[in-house]
């Protein structure tokens, strides 16, 4: 479907002063090119000045069959014919022909000219490209500026080089004399330094591509994208170079020969549509020709899109209204890409039949992205980055493109998000107003200047030709069907129907003939016009105003947020187009002979465009987004990347919106869905009293479940807590009481200092009940946080006061919404360290943490900063079971005591018995001897790694007894039991038997007698009198008498003891053995 909307994209036009009928025009490079018919003369005309001025005129080799101006370069290249025979000549240079009596240069591709007439100064230069077949059509890449050239069944590609004037003298000079040295550097002296700096262009034959099934009518390049029209087919290739040779897969040729055995007889190919890798499946085999350049590489082909049309001869089609033409391949650059060094974001490919356009997209994917359903049968056509203009014989429209909206994707990967949105590609065009033209001929464009060529009464060479060839093709066509149907035993004379189905002209592969048009006795009135259209800013304000008629009628109707949507894509394409104007440079060939010098006031002209681009841009996200906000459910999302991109604060868009006429209390989903996400992202703007208080009535009214939410919201700080209750209160009775809604409700009573009420509200649910509400409403306990920065999260009002009267509840709420995933373990550190308390809190948190976490890096760190604490605690508080009051501390108590933690939490292990004696209770004061049970049980745990915690150890002495123990469980649980037997003997050996009974079990058993008893044996030989040690040794001989054998029991009895003391141990064994 098309759209028309009555916009006038055209704003005047003048008519170009011409001497004689002009046959051939192209534009570019700010000129207009002008061939006569028949003749052998180009003239140049400035169509950026008032009146189209001739530039320079200058004669061609030849008569000139087709022309066409390369941007890159700035030079023309035409086919032409002279004496029957037809040539491909490029004109460069071709402004310096404005001078008088300039030279003109004459040479072969890839022969520079030297000596005198190169240091003559600059003159225009043609460029003889010697082809071995008769060329049929050319192309230049608005990119590269190579030239393609298309013959009967190949297509050549000449690459674009260039050379420097001053390295080609330097590179003359040591052929010459002396005299001619000297000569040559006089005539350099009087040469410009402009000239010297001068670039000589020349073309390389690069490759040669054998297309054997399709006759190139029409081709077109663009960075690397080469597209051929047939009659009835296109085919775009991608050709890249490539270091290494890659052979393209071969493809069935089954079907050749079969058509070849079917020559005589009349085929019709089907309709085909392939796109991207299946392009590869249209039978037709392309093949690379080596040019004897190998040494700069390979090229690899790849088939891009095939499209092939067939008449529908049932619907009385003939092949006339199945020609193509327009073929046309248009690179759109991106605002971040430089054009002068990169290849463009994106690749369109347009061609048109006489009632229907397509536009590909050939990056990133191939897809059609508008098919054009013309009024009338179509001429020609021409693609620009934000209009589509065709002519027919009487008329010149524009149909937008989406173009703009493939390159705002390409350039943001942000779009189609909620935070930018664009119209879809796949928007249906719109047609504007259409200005009325007598026989219009040709059309072709230059920036903001469409140039048509009229003929009143007479047609185009083209048709001049076709007609001539078609007057031989009825007879043999006639002739060679007639022979088929007697060659079956069928007359044609005996049956009227086959007789009159022959007579018929459409069955031709060709165009059907047609009368000879009767050429008009009175002569040929013809015209060239230059029509300018408006400025994109001023379309896309005429679009605005067109679109109030819309706004007035229906304000919800597609109509009208289509009509936006195409301004909003018109002014992407001016924005990009804009950029690329400002990142590209200006080709040195253009700009040396045009303007060299580019005045500050273009440039900031240029600035002050783009600038009301911008603006007019975020107008036009901002009546999108109403457009949005008041539609259907289905599209309301939209609403909310395009306010954002308006840049209007909540106020404004609340302004902007009012409820819906047909419910006074409801509002747009649109608007509703905008307002949700605002109020849940993390920002650092609050709402006024009044616009706070203006969202609550707008959610009250049209959708009460979101209440809760939006009162949680950060900027909705200063709403009216009194006035909010009300409304709150009125949402409990009629919608019934829950725990969320009950937290808002207590939060209100808090901000309006009513601890008694807030108390009893808090208390009407019960403590994992409220801990559920802050996981469904985390934003009642935290604002911010966005990001993951917890610079950006601050604690609520409730927040701190349940710090002072339920800092269980306010633990449990936070490990809960951390298993969550509703707050990073930094943010809460940083949340508890906010709410003060000597971090008290924090280190409850991360006690209640390390048991509800299931995550082994997350515990890791929990154990190293919880271990950390309790050292710090065990270090500044005093030791001194009855303190002073002085050195009281005022430290708050921990929710979970160390004995708590051992009976709940897996990583805290029981104590060690030998630890008792080590440290016994009721020795140091409460809080000491809880940091110092906290952290043996962890210890004495199964997850703590001690190796991680060893730096920390260091900064505990073992002067105390305590602290002994910890470093003596630390080698413990190394497995340094030698030393730690040696270290627990010489500081308490009244630990020792309980050490060893806890310690040294099963493998470690043998260290009895190889460790512990030799090392008692010698303490008590040098302390006779200890009777701890004789204690401890004598509880070790019992152990060594079970473990051991009689005769390894008396190995062990030492050399100088006493018989009768290890005699009862050695009875013992004996008897153990025996019973054993």
């Amino acid at each position: 479907m098309v759209h028309v909307y009555n916009c006038h994209p055209f704003s005047s036009q003048q008519i170009v002063q011409v001497e004689q009928e002009p046959g051939l025009v192209c534009c570019g490079g700010g000129a207009l090119f002008v061939v006569a018919t028949g003749g052998c003369k180009v003239d140049a005309y400035s169509v950026e000045k008032e009146g189209c001025p001739l530039i320079c005129r200058f004669a061609t080799m030849g008569t000139v069959k087709s022309i066409q101006h390369s941007k890159i370069g700035d030079y023309l290249v035409t086919i032409e014919e002279k004496n029957s025979a037809i040539y491909l000549r490029a004109y460069t240079n071709w402004r310096y022909q404005a001078e008088e009596k300039a030279r003109v240069g004459v040479r072969l591709l890839g022969h520079l000219l030297r000596g005198a007439s190169m240091r003559g100064g600059v003159q225009m230069e043609i460029i003889e490209m010697p082809l071995s077949e008769r060329p049929v059509a050319v192309a230049c890449c608005s990119v590269t500026g190579d030239l393609l050239v298309g013959c009967e069944n190949t297509l050549i590609l000449f690459t674009l080089r260039r050379q420097n004037q001053q390295s080609l003298n330097q590179q003359n000079l040591p052929s010459m004399g002396p005299n001619t040295q000297q000569t040559s550097s006089q005539s350099q002296g009087q040469t410009s330094i402009s000239n010297q700096n001068l670039s000589i262009l020349d073309f390389e034959r690069s490759v040669i591509l054998h297309l054997p099934k399709i006759k190139p009518k029409q081709v077109a390049l663009c960075g690397g994208y080469v597209a051929v029209r047939g009659e009835l087919e296109v085919l775009v290739l991608k050709l890249d170079a490539s270091s290494e040779p890659k052979t393209l897969e071969e493809s069935d040729t089954n079907n050749e020969d079969h058509l070849e055995d079917q020559s005589d007889f009349l085929f019709l190919p089907r309709h085909q549509e392939l796109l991207g890798d299946r392009a590869k499946d249209c039978n037709i085999l392309v093949s690379i020709e080596k040019t004897g350049l190998e040494d700069r590489g390979q090229y690899t082909l790849s088939y891009v899109l095939f499209r092939r049309f067939t008449p529908d001869f049932s619907q009385g089609c003939s092949v006339q209204e199945t020609q193509l033409h327009s073929l046309q391949l248009y690179p759109l650059f991106t605002s971040k890409q430089s054009v002068s060094l990169e290849e463009p974001a994106c690749v369109f490919c347009f061609f048109s039949l006489p009632t229907v356009g397509y536009l590909y997209s050939l990056k990133g994917g191939v897809e059609l992205l508008s098919a054009y359903q013309y009024p009338e049968k179509v001429l020609e056509a021409v693609l620009t980055d934000h209009l589509l203009h065709v002519i027919t014989k009487s008329a010149l429209q524009c149909f937008t493109v989406r173009c703009a909206a493939v390159a705002a994707r390409i350039e943001d990967p942000y779009i189609d998000t909620t935070m930018k949105a664009c119209p879809p590609c796949s928007l249906e065009v719109c047609a504007l107003r259409m200005q009325l033209f007598i026989g219009l001929r040709s059309v072709c464009v230059y920036g903001r200047h469409v140039v048509l060529l009229s003929t009143a009464d007479t047609e185009t060479p083209e048709e001049t030709e076709r007609n001539t060839h078609r007057r031989g093709l009825e007879l043999k066509e006639h002739t060679m069907l007639t022979g088929i149907f007697l060659a079956v035993g069928i007359d044609p004379a005996t049956t009227p129907a086959l007789e009159s189905l022959l007579s018929r002209p459409f069955l031709s592969r060709k165009w059907t003939i047609s009368s000879v048009r009767e050429t008009s006795s009175t002569g040929h009135g013809w015209n060239i016009y230059v029509v300018d259209t408006v400025s994109p800013l001023a379309l896309y304000q005429e679009m605005v105003e067109y679109s109030q008629r819309y706004a007035e009628t229906n304000p919800q109707g597609q109509s009208l947020r289509h009509l936006l949507s195409e301004a909003h894509l018109l002014l992407r394409a001016s924005l990009l187009r804009t950029s690329e104007q400002e990142n590209t440079e200006d080709d040195p060939d253009v700009s040396l002979q045009t303007n060299a010098d580019k005045p500050a006031e273009k440039q900031t002209a240029a600035q002050t465009d783009s600038q009301e681009l911008e603006e007019a841009l975020r107008q036009n996200c901002a009546q999108l987004g109403d457009s949005f906000s008041r539609g259907s459910q289905k599209d309301c999302h939209l609403a909310l990347p395009y306010y954002r991109m308006s840049g209007l604060s909540v106020t404004e868009v609340m302004a902007r919106n009012h409820p819906l006429p047909s419910s006074p209390h409801s509002y747009g989903p649109g608007f509703l869905f905008y307002l949700v996400h605002y109020l849940l992202e993390e920002t650092e703007q609050s709402l006024s009293q009044e616009a706070a208080d203006q969202v609550i009535d707008i959610f009250s009214q049209s959708e009460p479940s979101q209440l809760v939410s939006v009162c949680a919201s950060p900027s909705m700080i200063n709403l009216s807590p009194a006035r909010t209750l009300r409304i709150l209160q009125h949402l409990e009775d009629t919608a019934g009481v829950s725990v969320p809604l009950t937290i808002t409700m207590a939060t209100m009573m808090l901000l309006l200092d009513d601890l008694p009420q807030y108390t009893q509200l808090m208390e009407r649910h019960a403590e994992m009940l409220l801990v559920y509400g802050f996981i469904e409403e985390s934003k009642l306990l935290l604002h911010g946080g966005g990001g993951g920065q917890h610079t950006h999260i601050r604690p609520t009002a409730l927040t701190r006061q349940m710090a002072k009267s339920q800092p269980g509840l306010l633990v449990a709420a936070m490990v809960a919404l951390h298993e969550n995933n509703k707050v990073q373990l930094e943010q809460a550190d940083y949340i508890f360290k906010e709410l003060g308390y000597e971090n008290c809190l924090l280190v409850d948190f991360w006690e209640a943490m390390l048991m509800a976490s299931s995550q082994e890096a997350v515990i890791q760190e929990l154990l190293f900063r919880l271990t950390s604490v309790y050292i710090d605690r065990l270090m500044n508080t005093n030791s001194d079971p009855h303190p002073n009051l002085q050195h009281t501390t005022s430290r708050r108590r921990s929710l979970k005591s160390a004995e708590d933690l051992i009976n709940s939490c897996s990583h805290y292990g029981a104590l060690y018995p030998w630890l008792t004696v080590l440290s016994p209770v009721h020795t140091t004061s409460f809080q000491h001897q809880e940091a110092l049970h906290k952290l043996q049980s962890l210890l004495c745990g199964p997850s703590l790694s001690v190796g991680s915690i060893l730096p920390l150890m260091e900064r505990l002495s073992e002067e105390t007894l305590w602290g002994f123990s910890l470093h003596l469980l630390c080698a413990t649980r190394s497995g340094q039991y030698d030393s730690s037997i040696e270290k627990l003997l010489d500081r308490c050996p009244q630990a020792i038997i309980a050490y060893a009974n806890h310690q040294l079990q099963d493998k470690n058993m043998v260290l009895w007698w190889q460790k512990l008893l030799p090392e008692l044996c010698n303490r008590t030989r040098a302390a006779a009198d200890n009777s701890i040690l004789l204690a401890a040794l004598k509880e070790t001989l019992i152990v060594v008498a079970t473990e051991t054998s009689p005769a390894e029991f008396l190995e062990l009895i030492p050399d100088d003891g006493t018989a009768a003391y290890f005699l009862p141990h050695l009875l013992t064994c004996t008897q153990r053995h025996l019973l054993a």
